[in-house]
């Protein structure tokens, strides 16, 4: 590209730009400011690209803001320990007041207690064996920090970090798409997701499991776009500053320091150290990322990319990404680790044997995750609301969390007329119908048109969902799921992106696109309000109820 390009016009590409070269496509321009609708409105090009530019922020913002009020009205309700916050919210006040998960009694006992009697706590100290590693549970603690043992104060931090996973993915679609319209629109149709609504409202650990994921997976796009635009930095350039590809420093080129890898290995290591599926995100995006590396050692001229990567990626990436998780797990067990008391802390003391060189406290803690493990893959009891991952897209078998009937005249309830009040863990039908439709298009914009950014939502909605197949006969649930919603928002976003036509289509293409595009998000939107009082538990006529339950196996 010539250097008698401006700055600004070589970055967002304006109309009339040299055509793509080796650096463009290592690193893709950010498209013209959508400054059209202001232009429309009467205003000079320059305030509106002012506010076009403004929207980067305050669009996200604004959705960021209609995710937080849905997610905290009345968080409180309902007012009880629904599904497994009877384990959760009571772990987690345990981690804030031993440092490791202590003994209660019978959940029978217990939970009317807590319920009536917040202040009488019947906790003991004797450690408890648990199912899971701490950091979902430090986190749900935080809110009871703040609030006390309540259903706001277990609720607190899930809301909080459902409603900032909103934002992370009006930013994360547009850095992906180029796209600020895309990425709020990937946004807004998490958050009016009806499944990602309602774990955002229960202090269960999946969702955090997705915060954490959706965070590293934004840092590895972060650290795509910079180690790319280093090592288009480094190619030679013509006399009138033209960019072309080098085999020598494409193979040899280094890409420095990538401390948004290594900030993606500590997330991914909290995801883990919250839920044992977050291992396979690692496992998944350590490929992902080596892949990245190898496309872009091949735009850049390398003769022989895999090997350019094995020689100067593999060690980086894989360093970067796997011991940084593995450290941040550890950690996470610090408060076990000072105990006395937590479940097998001294299992190891005095045994020797062929580790016994190995301190005491891992051979302990290593000894603690094989019987956890052997727990959750054994774990075949069956339970009403349990579901195939195979029925999870289409919806088949939702997790009832609450059901409860209000008599006539009370809480809400009609004289004339039975009522319900439940919550029901489901996705916006309308959203999870279009992604299955969005994955196959995705499959062939990555198969055939070889399209990274489908490829990468690919991978990531793989690495949340492909490893529960690995688990026919285990007891799981459709809930699960959430830890890949976000990627099937992006798929639906990147699907109506295609439907309302590039930019330079006519306008005719372009308005029967927007008027497809249009139709399909406000019927999403439509089927979230319609579902809504089932989301949040509010009290609704028996009959409204039944109407809802559009399959027998919703009920």
């Amino acid at each position: 590209m010539s250097p008698r390009w401006p700055d600004r016009l070589r970055r967002f590409g304006y109309a009339g730009a040299p055509p793509a070269g080796v650096r463009e496509r290592l690193v893709p321009p950010f498209p013209e400011p959508a400054t059209r609708l202001w232009l429309l409105l009467g205003l000079g090009p320059a305030r509106a690209e002012r506010l076009a530019r403004a929207a980067e922020w305050l669009g996200p913002l604004l959705v960021t803001v209609l995710a937080g009020v849905l997610r905290f009205w009345r968080l409180g309700r309902p007012r009880d320990l629904i599904f497994d916050e009877t384990y959760y919210a009571k772990d987690a006040w345990a981690l804030l007041h031993l440092g490791y998960e202590g003994t209660w009694p019978d959940r029978k006992i217990a939970d009317p207690d807590i319920l009536a009697h917040p202040q009488k706590i019947p906790l003991s100290d004797t450690g408890a064996f648990v199912a899971h590693p701490p950091t979902g549970k430090w986190v749900i603690s935080a809110g009871e920090w703040l609030f006390g043992l309540d259903p706001v104060g277990w609720r607190f931090m899930t809301a909080v970090l459902g409603t900032l996973s909103v934002f992370m993915l009006c930013r994360i679609g547009r850095r992906l798409f180029r796209s600020t319209f895309l990425g709020c629109l990937a946004g807004a149709l998490m958050a009016i997701d009806g499944l990602h609504l309602v774990m955002s409202r229960t202090a269960l650990l999946d969702l955090v499991v997705m915060f954490f994921v959706l965070a590293a997976f934004g840092c590895l796009l972060i650290d795509r776009d910079r180690a790319r635009a280093r090592l288009a930095a480094a190619l030679p350039a013509d006399a009138e500053g033209r960019v072309r590809p080098d085999a020598d420093t494409a193979a040899r080129t280094g890409t420095g320091r990538r401390p948004w890898r290594l900030a993606a290995g500590v997330l991914l290591g909290l995801a883990a150290s919250t839920k044992w599926n977050g291992l396979y995100v690692l496992v998944f995006f350590v490929v992902l990322t080596l892949l990245w590396d190898v496309g872009a050692r091949r735009v850049a001229g390398a003769r022989h990319p895999y090997r350019a990567v094995l020689r100067r990626d593999l060690a980086g990436s894989v360093l970067a990404l796997v011991p940084t998780a593995v450290v941040t797990y550890l950690l996470t067990w610090t408060g076990w680790f000072l105990s006395d008391d937590g479940w097998g802390r001294h299992w190891a003391d005095g045994r020797g044997g062929t580790w016994s060189w190995i301190p005491a406290p891992l051979r302990s803690l290593w000894h603690y995750e094989y019987l956890v493990y052997q727990f959750n893959v054994n774990l075949h009891t069956p339970h009403k609301y349990q579901s195939n991952p195979w029925s999870w897209l289409v919806l088949g078998r939702p997790v009832l969390f609450a059901y409860d009937s209000p008599q006539p005249g009370q809480d809400g309830c009609s004289t004339a007329s039975a009522c319900t009040r439940t919550v029901l863990a489901l996705g916006t039908p309308a959203l999870w119908w279009s992604a299955c439709l969005a994955l196959g298009y995705l499959l062939y914009r990555w198969a055939l048109r070889r399209d990274w950014r489908a490829g990468a939502i690919l991978c990531a909605v793989a690495a949340g969902y492909l490893p529960w197949f690995l688990y026919q006969d285990r007891t799981v649930f459709s809930f699960y799921a959430v830890v890949f919603v976000p990627y099937l928002c992006l798929a639906v976003a990147m699907m109506l992106g295609a439907v309302l036509g590039p930019p330079g289509a006519d306008r005719r293409r372009r308005t029967r696109g927007a008027v497809a595009a249009g139709v399909l998000v406000l019927l999403i939107a439509w089927n979230f309000v319609y579902f809504y009082p089932i989301y949040t538990g509010q009290t609704i006529p028996y009959s409204g109820w039944q109407a809802r339950m559009w399959l027998d196996t919703w009920i």
